[in-house]
C-alpha cells in the first residue's frame, strides 16, 4: 500500500510540474473548444467526411505511432465490449468487479452526460481536470505537429479513443475496459489486437443506417471484435463489485436539492413538497421496456431498498451510494400518507428514433404494473452536436425561434396513445397542440386526466415547453408552493436529455 501511495504522489507531482509548463491559454474551456473543432457531422446517420488518403484503421495506427503508443497498447490487459444495449453498464460492472479485486482500472465509455472527463475513469473516478489537460494537450500538440493533407486531425471519437489509450498507458492501469463506440468491426476501438476478454451484450435494431437493417448484419459488426472466448467463475469479489457499479443516467434516482434537501438524499423536512427525478437514458424498445419496469418498481413506496449483503462493509458502501445519488430509498415520515403523488414524464428523443414504438412500449409496460402518468412534458434538449461542453459551461435559459415541430409531433402521438386513438387520425385543431406554452399554469398538474377528452378537443394530458431550464424551475416552484405535493419525474428517451437534466440539478 505504501508503494502505491508513493507512486500516486509522484504521479501528482509530475502532473503539476508538467502543467506549469503549459501556456496559460491551455485552460479546460480551451480544450473543449479544441475538441469541438473535431466534430465532423451535425446529426447521427449523416455521412462523416474525413479528408486524407488513409482509411480509418490506417489513420488510427498512424496516430498511435505518432504518440509512441503502438508498442505499449499490446502490453495493456484489455476487456473489449460491444453490443446494442447495456454495453456501458457491462463495462461499469467489469470495472467495479476488478477494482474490488484490487486491480488499478481504466474505463473508457461513451457518451458523456455532463463532462467529457466522464469517459475516462481511473480507479472508479472520472479523470481529474489536471491529468486530463496534461494528457489531452500532449496528444493534441503531437498530432498537430504531424497533420498534413494526407493525414488530418482525427475526428472527435477517434481522438478520444486515442486519448483513452494514452491515458491508460501513462497512468499504468492493470486493466483497461474499453466500450465500443458503434458497431465493432469498423469501430475505432478495434485496433485492439489481443484483448484478454471480448464481450457482446444483447443485440437490437439500432443504428441500422450504419450497421444494416437485420439482426444478422448487426451481429456481424459486433462480432468483429472477437479474438478469444475464455470462461470465468463468479467469486465473492465479483458479486460485491456488481452491487457497487454505477453509470450516470442509468436507473439513477435524484431527490432535487432545491426542495430543502441535499443532492442525492431525501428531503429533510416538510416545508415544501418532494421533487424526485428518475433518470434513465433508454432510447430503444428493449431498454424502454426495462426502464418502464424499473420506474414502476421504484415508485412503489412499499418497495424496500435491496440489500447488498449483511456485512458492515456493504452497509458503508450503500451509504456512499446514497450520497452519490445512484440508488435511493423513499424515506418515510409521519406525513407520507398526506402527500399528493403525481407521476410526470419528461421526454425527448432523437429524430432517428421511432417514438411510435418507444412511447407505446413505455405506457403499456408501466400500465401492466399499475403505474400511470398524470401528465407528459415534451422539451428540446440543450446539448448540441457541434460543441463539446464541460460540467461548468453556461446553460442557456432558452433558445429563441427554436423549431419545436418534433416536440409537437411527440405530443400528438402521446395524446393518441393516452386516448386510444388508432391509426393516422388527425387530432382536432382546436386542441391547441401547435404552440408551446412558456410555462403551464399550476392547475395543469392537478387536472384529472379523465377530463381530457378528444370529443370536446380538451386534450390537456401533455404540454410542450420550449426551455428545459424553465421546465425544471417550474417543477421546483410547484413543490415549493405546495408542501403536500410529491412529483416523480421520469426523464427518458435520450441520454442527451438525461445529461442536461443532471447538469441543471447539480447547479
Amino acid at each position: 500500500m505504501s508503494s502505491q501511495v508513493m507512486e500516486k504522489t509522484e504521479s501528482n507531482v509530475a502532473v503539476e510540474d508538467s502543467l506549469r509548463d503549459l501556456p496559460l491559454s491551455n485552460s479546460y474551456e480551451t480544450a473543449m473548444e479544441a475538441l469541438s473543432s473535431l466534430i465532423t457531422r451535425q446529426k447521427r446517420g449523416t455521412p462523416s467526411s474525413v479528408g486524407g488518403k488513409y482509411g480509418k484503421f490506417d489513420r488510427m495506427q498512424m496516430y498511435l505511432k505518432i504518440l509512441n503508443l503502438e508498442e505499449h497498447i499490446p502490453e495493456l490487459k484489455i476487456i473489449h465490449v460491444a453490443g446494442t444495449k447495456g454495453k456501458g453498464s457491462t463495462c461499469a460492472f467489469c470495472e467495479a468487479i476488478l477494482r474490488e479485486c484490487g486491480f488499478r482500472t481504466g474505463l473508457f465509455t461513451s457518451p458523456h452526460l455532463i463532462d467529457v472527463r466522464e469517459r475516462f475513469r481511473i480507479d472508479g473516478f472520472d479523470i481529474s481536470e489536471d491529468k486530463f489537460l496534461l494528457h489531452f494537450w500532449d496528444c493534441w500538440n503531437q498530432l498537430k505537429e504531424h497533420v498534413s493533407d494526407d493525414l488530418p486531425m482525427p475526428p472527435l471519437f477517434q481522438f478520444l479513443t486515442v486519448l483513452a489509450f494514452k491515458i491508460f498507458v501513462c497512468e499504468k492501469v492493470d486493466v483497461a475496459i474499453i466500450e465500443v463506440g458503434l458497431g465493432g468491426k469498423r469501430d475505432s476501438t478495434n485496433v485492439i489486437k489481443e484483448p484478454v476478454v471480448c464481450g457482446i451484450t444483447p443485440l437490437g435494431m439500432d443504428h441500422t443506417e450504419v450497421l444494416g437493417n437485420t439482426l444478422g448484419c448487426i451481429a456481424s459488426h459486433k462480432a468483429g471484435i472477437f479474438k478469444d472466448n475464455p470462461e470465468s467463475n463468479m467469486p465473492e469479489a465479483f458479486l460485491r463489485g456488481l452491487t457497487t457499479a454505477h453509470l450516470y443516467g442509468r436507473a439513477q434516482v435524484v431527490h432535487d436539492s432545491s426542495s430543502n434537501c441535499h443532492f442525492g438524499s431525501a428531503p429533510a423536512d416538510n416545508s415544501s413538497g418532494d421533487l424526485i427525478f428518475y433518470l434513465d437514458g433508454a432510447h430503444s424498445p428493449e431498454s424502454m421496456e426495462v426502464c418502464a419496469k424499473w420506474f414502476s418498481s421504484a415508485v412503489q413506496e412499499s418497495k424496500q431498498l435491496p440489500n447488498l449483503s449483511s456485512s458492515s462493509h456493504d452497509v458503508e458502501s450503500m451509504k456512499e451510494v446514497w450520497g452519490n445519488g445512484y440508488i435511493q430509498s423513499e424515506r418515510g415520515n409521519t406525513n407520507e400518507s398526506n402527500k399528493i403523488s403525481k407521476k410526470i414524464l419528461l421526454f425527448n428523443c432523437m429524430e432517428v428514433r421511432d417514438p411510435q414504438i418507444l412511447l407505446p412500449q413505455l405506457v403499456s409496460t408501466c400500465a401492466s404494473s399499475g403505474t400511470y402518468f398524470s401528465k407528459a412534458i415534451f422539451v428540446p434538449s440543450i446539448s448540441t452536436y457541434n460543441k463539446v461542453t464541460s460540467g461548468t459551461s453556461a446553460i442557456p435559459s432558452g433558445i429563441s425561434n427554436q423549431d419545436l415541430s418534433w416536440q409537437f409531433s411527440l405530443q400528438r402521438l402521446w395524446e393518441k396513445i393516452i386516448h386510444g386513438i388508432e391509426g393516422d387520425v388527425v387530432l382536432d385543431e382546436s386542441s391547441k397542440l401547435d404552440s408551446a406554452e412558456t410555462l403551464p399554469p399550476r392547475e395543469f398538474l392537478y387536472e384529472d386526466a379523465s377530463r381530457c377528452s378528444p370529443a370536446d378537443g380538451n386534450l390537456a394530458c401533455s404540454s410542450v415547453i420550449s426551455s428545459l431550464p424553465l421546465t425544471i424551475k417550474w417543477l421546483r416552484d410547484c413543490v415549493r408552493e405546495n408542501p403536500t405535493l410529491r412529483i416523480r419525474v421520469l426523464v427518458t428517451g435520450s441520454l442527451h436529455l438525461v445529461g442536461d437534466v443532471l447538469k441543471l440539478l447539480k447547479r
